[in-house]
């Protein structure tokens, strides 16, 4: 695992690198796990943009990934780790005992052949899910449920983990990657250590064209933009919006909280998040 850095034979090339993918099987995806992802361009289904700056890219073929992980008792064997274009962690093949095929999400230092495990009573080792009250303090985690049988949500980015840090009855507090502190159910299942490609930020993209080929399009400033495109466009010489920052609709942008007040986790956070480098040192 390493990054690849191009020899700067144009100007595109100077400042842009890659990952060497040495960890990765040379396989074809599994057919049986792949479906074909359509695309919006950013449109709802009245044609309407409601996400700006989306569009173009090229094709992709989603892997259904078991987030769930709830087949338990039978062990499953490690065939393949294989790269995959909807996520930055990569993706491991599990071929069980019963024949059955899924994929996961594949942990930093899992190797082909190796063998994982779901429920209770595994044992707490790299790839093996089960529920935060049979996990011990201290250990790191990612695929993390916020409700029971619900399928991971947290934690599922390249190089993150969260760790558990307390139990207490029927909850478990975990820390997040960013910072957060937050109380889990103990019934909530998680998968025991940390994702792979953690390489994946240090990446230089290098030149506007990778965007496009990921389907994002150029992202144009409010203010330089004319008053009839946006409410900061306009006026003499280089302005700076007249007013306060906010979307092309007239929504401010600054400031506002953006989480719904139905949102009944959050009475489960004991403490916010945080910038990045202090989630860091938390950990």
């Amino acid at each position: 695992m390493g990054i690849r850095i191009y020899k700067p034979t144009s100007a595109g090339r100077r400042n842009s690198s890659v990952n060497d993918y040495t960890e990765l099987s040379r396989v074809s995806a599994e057919k049986s796990l792949c479906k074909r992802l359509g695309k919006s361009g950013g449109r709802n289904h009245h044609g309407v943009t409601t996400s700006r700056f989306r569009g173009g890219g090229a094709r992709k073929i989603y892997r259904i990934i078991d987030f769930k992980r709830n087949k338990d008792g039978v062990p499953g064997k490690v065939a393949t780790i294989e790269y995959d274009p909807n996520r930055n962690c990569f993706i491991s093949l599990l071929h069980y005992a019963d024949g059955e095929k899924r994929y996961i999400l594949s942990p930093l230092g899992i190797k082909i052949g190796d063998r994982v495990e779901s429920g209770p009573v595994c044992e707490p080792r790299i790839g093996n899910a089960m529920p935060m009250q049979s996990i011990p303090v201290g250990l790191e985690i990612h695929n993390i449920e916020m409700t029971p049988g619900q399928g991971g949500k947290l934690a599922r980015g390249a190089g993150n983990s969260a760790k558990i840090v307390a139990k207490e009855g029927d909850w478990v507090t975990i820390i997040l990657p960013s910072g957060e502190m937050r109380m889990v159910h103990k019934n909530c299942r998680a998968t025991i250590g940390r994702l792979s490609n953690p390489d994946h930020q240090n990446i230089k993209i290098g030149k506007a064209g990778r965007k496009r080929h990921m389907g994002r399009r150029p992202h144009v400033r409010g203010k330089a933009m004319n008053p009839v495109a946006h409410p900061m466009g306009g006026g003499e010489g280089r302005a700076n919006g007249g007013r306060d920052p906010c979307s092309p609709t007239g929504v401010l942008a600054k400031g506002g909280k953006t989480r719904s007040p139905r949102n009944t986790s959050n009475k489960r956070i004991i403490r916010r998040r945080k910038n990045k480098r202090q989630g860091q040192l938390v950990l």
